[in-house]
């Protein structure tokens, strides 16, 4: 007894990790606004605010789209997002704060300390700080961390939020500025500065932590300890490389900032996106390639595989199942498609990393997904079926396998792992049955809806 309190007491529960962290980022929110309301007014603050709201909802709807793939929990997203704009932002403030006035007390020349301060004490306190909120997921929540789009798409938010409250500060500074020295708002200092910072170069920040967000993700399908840790710091690196360069750009000349803009940012942007594309394109796949072993095995249907890999289909089985079920059934459906992705996902990233490596947590997981889909299916199974109907994502039906056929055992692509068993087979080995549907399934308004049952 006294062995397994000792265990509860060293392992905190997942409740009580996230009242710790609501706590810290609380806290460290109330005091990061208060700092800096501080250094740029009340009225500043304010107008700061205001202006760096604006470029936040499209940098979260493209770093969401992206991960649209296989969505994460939103909770985790807004974690990161409050870890950048609250704990992030506070250690970067008062560590830059603290280590310029160190290098300025100790040479004796300030201009050389903010000069030194931005370029290379700046992007490495700023980098590891956005960069702890990456380690602390990729430590909890592995299973929410599969692969280098999720990634970059935490790496994404998290970036965005400390943009966000560093955009306060220097534009509350900049309106502060000109209601001192009293000029023009198209003349401003204010209006400049929201050009560039929220115009011409939003994705900024999250392109530097985007490089630390594939590290990660990159490390998430690695079984070797050496690269887990060399991966993700190697990722670093180079965000804080990218970060000093382009804090830099402004003591290359009259042009510099032009310069590194133009040559090394934008072609560096270009790169990401059709990065970003082609990682989504490739989940995608995957998600078809891995769901058709359990369309094999008997737990979907055959249309529901091309309709789950396809992101407008998704859309339009949910609009059909609202159509005739109302909310319910849209979220069913929704929670159906998320499962199935997270499935398919975690299929392939077993595959990948071996199954000597993930076999043990692979089997917990895939009998909480499988049964998770097996309660929804008789909703969500005929909208997905009839929206891969609809959207003419069906192969020709001589190709089709039969649920429950003689593949219903079939092998995964690499033969790594297990066979799948059938539903059936496999809820009598756990000693489970499926629940009546009206009991398990929110019911439409003209009925219940059926999944089509081969005969």
């Amino acid at each position: 007894m006294f062995r397994a309190l000792t265990r509860v007491l060293a392992r905190p529960s997942g409740r009580a990790r996230t009242c710790v962290l609501v706590a810290l980022l609380t806290a460290t929110g109330i005091a990061i606004l208060e700092l800096v309301r501080e250094q740029t007014g009340t009225a500043g603050f304010f107008v700061g605010l205001g202006l760096a709201l604006l470029p936040v909802p499209p940098l979260m709807a493209a770093f969401r789209w992206l991960g649209r793939a296989a969505p994460g929990p939103w909770r985790q997203l807004l974690f990161c997002f409050g870890w950048g704009a609250c704990t992030a932002a506070l250690i970067a403030i008062l560590a830059n704060s603290f280590a310029t006035q160190w290098v300025a007390a100790a040479t004796a020349d300030p201009s050389d300390a903010d000069q030194l301060g931005s370029v290379a004490i700046a992007p490495v306190v700023e980098e590891t700080a956005k960069a702890a909120a990456l380690f602390l997921v990729f430590a909890f929540r592995r299973r929410h961390f599969a692969g280098p789009a999720d990634g970059f798409v935490l790496a994404g938010f998290t970036a965005t939020g400390f943009a966000f409250t560093e955009n306060i500060l220097y534009l509350g500074n900049a309106f502060y500025e000109d209601v001192a020295n009293g000029t023009g708002v198209l003349d401003s200092v204010t209006a400049a500065t929201f050009f560039v910072r929220a115009v011409l170069s939003p994705f900024a920040h999250p392109l530097f932590t985007v490089l630390t967000g594939l590290g990660f993700g990159a490390a998430s399908l690695n079984a070797r300890r050496s690269r887990r840790i060399g991966l993700p710091l190697l990722g670093l690196a180079l965000a804080m490389g990218a970060h000093a360069l382009w804090n830099g750009s402004s003591h290359f000349g009259e042009y510099g900032f032009y310069v590194v803009y133009g040559c090394v940012m934008v072609p560096a942007f270009g790169l990401l996106l059709w990065l970003a594309v082609r990682m989504r394109r490739h989940r995608l796949r995957a998600v078809a390639a891995e769901l058709s072993v359990y369309a094999r095995a008997g737990w979907l249907s055959p249309a529901e595989v091309p309709a789950l890999a396809s992101l407008p289909a998704r859309s339009l089985a949910r609009g059909l199942a609202r159509a005739t079920g109302g909310r319910p059934s849209a979220r069913a459906v929704t929670r159906y498609a998320a499962d199935a992705t997270a499935l398919a996902v975690l299929r392939h990233r077993a595959r990948r990393r071996g199954r000597s490596a993930w076999e043990p947590d692979f089997a917990e997981r895939e009998r909480e997904l499988l049964a998770s889909l097996w309660l929804r299916r008789a909703t969500a199974a005929p909208a997905l079926a009839r929206a891969a109907v609809l959207e003419e994502l069906l192969p020709p039906r001589s190709g089709l396998p039969e649920e429950g056929g003689p593949s219903a055992t079939a092998q995964p692509p690499t033969g790594t792992l297990a066979a799948v068993p059938a539903p059936r087979r496999h809820l009598a080995i756990r000693g489970e049955h499926p629940r009546p549907r009206e009991e398990s399934e929110p019911r439409s308004r003209a009925g219940t809806v059926r999944a089509p049952v081969r005969r």
